[in-house]
């Protein structure tokens, strides 16, 4: 059996774009002016904590708390209104032989919402992990460990489905295979080379590839 790992912000749902926006116009309005294309560059992949120190390093001082809470809430409540699946998901999941999971930076809270919103909640149940389980987000391997030992799997048996070059990297560094994803809306002419330069086994630029995609790399594994 395999254990099939899902990022969830730009993989699973087409969130990069309208996250990073809302971390540009903070970061723009605390003076360090942003466009969401560099927020995309800078931020993709990393959990909060992570985000938030790099923002302050940016900044060279702390983020006001109420405007940082009043940001995310803002974020939730864009999410709320805009919010897609990517396209293809729920077919090419259904495709997909073995166990599912979700392994992402976020918080458990935005992954819960993010997978109610979108319709996608009951493709994967309760097997959601997020990286404030965890004691080192991506590009650490300790998110995929966690998940893969919490659901009975060897990181052998896992393939894991990334959009981001940390998250790449984290599986890789994990011992399992990567498949990189390129169909989101914040995914640059350049992402497949550099997920493939991480380490990605195969890149996709649509869902509707995956199963096939998935059932290769089973089939070499005999």
């Amino acid at each position: 059996m395999s254990l099939l790992i899902f990022d969830c912000d730009g993989v699973l749902v087409d969130s990069e774009v309208l996250a990073n926006a809302a971390l540009a116009e903070l970061m723009t309005t605390l003076g360090r002016p942003m466009t969401t294309d560099e927020a995309i560059g800078i931020f993709t992949g990393r959990q909060l904590r992570d985000v938030l120190a790099l923002a302050e390093d940016l900044l060279q001082r702390p983020i006001p708390p109420d405007l940082g809470e009043r940001a995310g809430a803002a974020m939730l409540e864009r999410f709320r209104r805009e919010l897609k699946a990517v396209a293809g998901v729920r077919e090419a999941i259904a495709a997909l032989p073995g166990t599912r999971c979700v392994a992402s930076s976020s918080k458990r809270t935005r992954i819960a919402l993010s997978l109610e919103i979108t319709g996608l909640a009951p493709l994967f149940g309760d097997r959601i992990f997020s990286a404030e389980q965890v004691a080192h987000g991506k590009p650490a391997p300790d998110l995929f460990l966690f998940a893969a030992t919490s659901l009975g799997f060897v990181p052998e048996d896992c393939i894991v489905i990334e959009d981001s070059p940390l998250g790449v990297r984290a599986a890789r560094a994990a011992g399992m295979t990567a498949v990189g994803f390129v169909g989101g809306s914040h995914a640059t002419p350049r992402l497949a080379a550099i997920l493939a330069e991480e380490g990605a086994a195969c890149v996709v630029s649509a869902m509707a590839d995956l199963p096939a995609v998935i059932a290769r790399i089973l089939a070499a594994r005999g």
